[in-house]
């Protein structure tokens, strides 16, 4: 077995995690039905190895939107905060070198490559809060646009005062509350 493949027990716990979350929140996907999407994940082994990334590191992933043209399904992390896993990391790997001293663990890109993932763009971000309340008390990296980047910044969101908020910081600056929100098409 390699590091990119679920045991079974994985893979069923996995499926019934996904199942039971779809079932709860049927406002973020109405009209889909499970079996559909279970099909779809287990002819998929290796989106359902990033869904299980995007779980165990704390994203309670659930699909969001479905693409009849391309017949893909998008999910999305929903945790009403940034995935625990997933925080005190700066942006980008050029940042990270960057970085004199107290360099993070690692960033918010390289682990979404890692995980086989993408960060939130802006309008997904925004989408994402249309479905319910999420960062209250913490922020997420998105992706970011390159003029920006190529300046040393990088952009990410939260919501206060039931307002979506798009901010800057320095790449390379990280902090306990600020994580990164993924997408995954399957």
């Amino acid at each position: 077995m390699t590091n990119k493949e679920l045991s079974v027990e994985q893979h069923e716990e996995l499926l019934q995690t996904l199942q039971a979350r779809f079932e709860k929140n049927m406002n973020r996907h109405e009209g889909l039905e499970w079996t559909n999407i279970q099909a779809k994940l287990e002819a998929n082994v290796d989106k359902l190895w990033s869904l299980h990334e995007m779980e165990a590191t704390g994203g309670e992933p659930d699909v969001v939107h479905y693409h009849p043209k391309t017949d893909e399904y998008m999910f999305y992390d929903c945790s009403a905060e940034s995935p625990k896993g997933r925080r005190s990391v700066c942006y980008d790997r050029e940042a990270w070198e960057a970085r004199k001293n107290h360099k993070p663990e690692t960033t918010a890109m390289d682990m979404a490559t890692d995980m086989g993932i993408e960060l939130l763009t802006e309008e997904q971000y925004r989408e994402l809060q249309q479905l319910g309340q999420f960062d209250l008390k913490t922020s997420s990296w998105i992706q970011t646009p390159e003029k920006i980047r190529k300046l040393g910044g990088a952009i990410f969101c939260d919501r206060r005062y039931d307002t979506i908020f798009l901010y800057h910081n320095g790449a390379d600056s990280y902090y306990a509350a600020r994580g990164f929100r993924g997408s995954l098409k399957v």
